[in-house]
């Protein structure tokens, strides 16, 4: 075991894998001599070489094209997008091509397209989107949003084995903010599998990324007066495993999902929405949502805070729910 923080996991992921396997390479903006935006891939370039780690022009279009036609012919491609928001820029070759290959000509498309979201660092609207509402939404992609290292590496391990499309979440607000010991050498986490972080019998709180955090958090403040409070991390939201979420449901009787996008349409509503339908007589009180406001991410820092969901917001939402 060493212990790492999230975006050293996410490097060890990266090296791991292209060590491993000669048909995995990486492409994005400034990725080689600079080492990328964040320096998940320093030093890359010197060990593996500019054929495998290949600085691209600023077209996210053109990377995630060159990524499908790559993993077309037989390669491993993990895509970066410098922030995660610039995916729209591409979002024809992920959504139109990427996604729909495997049921118009029955071929797999092995590629990773990975990038830092979420808020809570002063990017404003331009670099602080949650958008996995978008590609959950989308037929033929799984998306992956881990909330800790370990989890961050053995997703990625996987993401980059799978023979689909992952677009693969990294809340960069986590990056060097979390640590824990992380396995070394190869650690596989398997898409679709939620896990409960902390149980408890009052009530369930389903989150991702950073929002677990904050469950955590609101759960150990709410242990002192003796209320005991489930934790389910989603880790993957597609596949969604509905049955971790529903036991811990059936168990509590209440849930809050937890989750840092926008409201309206978020994949909060979505976990909302499945609960409702396959858990409704086990509930004691209403499905709460806890998220993000539904307007653009401000850049001050105050008025960021206001627009993000935190801890104290879900705690009150669960204090709410207890009381119902």
């Amino acid at each position: 075991m060493a212990v790492l923080t999230y975006v050293e996991a996410i490097s060890d992921a990266l090296r791991e894998e292209l060590r491993r396997d000669p048909r995995v390479f990486l492409l994005g903006e400034d990725i080689g001599v600079y080492g990328g935006a964040f320096k998940v891939t320093k030093g890359f370039l010197e060990e593996f070489g500019a054929g495998r780690i290949l600085d691209t022009p600023i077209s996210e279009a053109a990377i995630i094209g060159a990524a499908i036609g790559a993993a077309l012919n037989g390669m491993r491609p993990v895509a970066e997008m410098q922030y995660i928001d610039f995916v729209t820029n591409g979002f024809n070759q992920l959504v139109n091509v990427a996604a729909t290959i495997a049921y118009r000509w029955g071929l797999p498309v092995p590629m990773v397209v990975r990038g830092p979201a979420g808020g809570g660092v002063g990017g404003g609207p331009f670099h602080s989107r949650n958008p996995e509402a978008w590609f959950a939404h989308t037929p033929g992609l799984k998306v992956v949003y881990p909330a800790f290292p370990a989890d961050a590496k053995g997703l990625l391990i996987a993401a980059i084995r799978d023979p689909n499309p992952v677009v693969f979440l990294e809340h960069k607000g986590l990056y060097r903010k979390v640590r824990q010991e992380v396995p070394e050498g190869e650690y596989v986490v398997p898409l679709g599998r939620a896990a409960i972080v902390r149980p408890g019998r009052d009530a369930t709180v389903v989150a991702y990324g950073s929002m677990v955090h904050h469950a955590l958090q609101v759960a150990e403040e709410l242990s002192r007066e003796g209320i005991a409070l489930e934790v389910v991390d989603l880790r993957t939201l597609v596949p969604l495993d509905e049955e971790t979420v529903l036991d811990s449901v059936r168990r509590t009787n209440r849930v809050v999902v937890a989750s840092e996008a926008n409201r309206t349409c978020g994949f909060a509503a979505e976990v909302a929405a499945r609960i409702t339908e396959r858990a409704f007589k086990w509930l004691d009180a209403p499905v709460v949502r806890v998220t993000a406001a539904d307007v653009p991410t401000p850049f001050a820092p105050t008025l960021e805070q206001e627009v993000l969901p935190s801890a104290q917001r879900l705690k009150a939402a669960v204090l709410e729910l207890l009381r119902f």
